[in-house]
């Protein structure tokens, strides 16, 4: 267990199925844990793949949640989430059903092979900044001191994937507006 309530941001996504219905499922079953909160979550965003080969499109978004708990013990949680709609292990960068991730944990920095907060590839990635963006553009990343706004308006001035916003396509059942 944590000392106290932490803050934590997570990223959720899937490009396999009924992609909205599972970002619904998966957030509703991160808000039944124990000792777990879902507090607000971003719009979401549909995304071309980025990655070798090709893919249909990634729905994405990000939660805020506030926990008790320890990464490792959450980390485990959210990959029985996972493997419970469907994600199979067949490797990474590979499609798949839902896909969750922690990107920030309140000032925590973690460095271990199996487990990297803030979330090593994030500021690579137009996918997560742009819904982390909209929910937490204030947050400073703990490694660096900038903020997510200020990674977003960076890759924004760079050409790459493109990224939508789905205002149509809520997962904002029963929770407060992040804006």
């Amino acid at each position: 267990m944590t000392s106290g309530p932490a803050v934590v941001y997570l990223g959720l996504g899937g490009n396999m199925g009924d992609r909205l219905a599972n970002l619904r499922r998966a957030l509703a079953a991160v808000d039944a844990l124990p000792a777990v909160q879902v507090l607000a979550v971003s719009p979401v965003f549909e995304t071309q793949y980025v990655g070798p080969g090709e893919q249909a499109p990634y729905l994405n978004a990000c939660a805020r949640i506030r926990t008790t708990r320890d990464c490792r013990p959450l980390l485990a949680d959210l990959k029985g989430i996972e493997g419970s709609l469907g994600r199979a292990e067949l490797g990474h960068m590979q499609p798949r059903p839902v896909d969750l991730d922690i990107l920030l944990w309140g000032t925590r920095v973690v460095d271990e092979p199996d487990l990297q907060i803030p979330h090593p590839r994030m500021r690579e990635r137009a996918f997560v900044l742009e819904p982390l963006a909209r929910l937490a553009g204030e947050e400073k990343f703990p490694d660096s001191g900038e903020t997510v706004a200020a990674a977003c308006a960076k890759i924004r001035r760079k050409s790459g994937p493109w990224v939508l916003a789905r205002p149509q396509w809520s997962l904002q059942v029963g929770l407060p507006d992040p804006e």
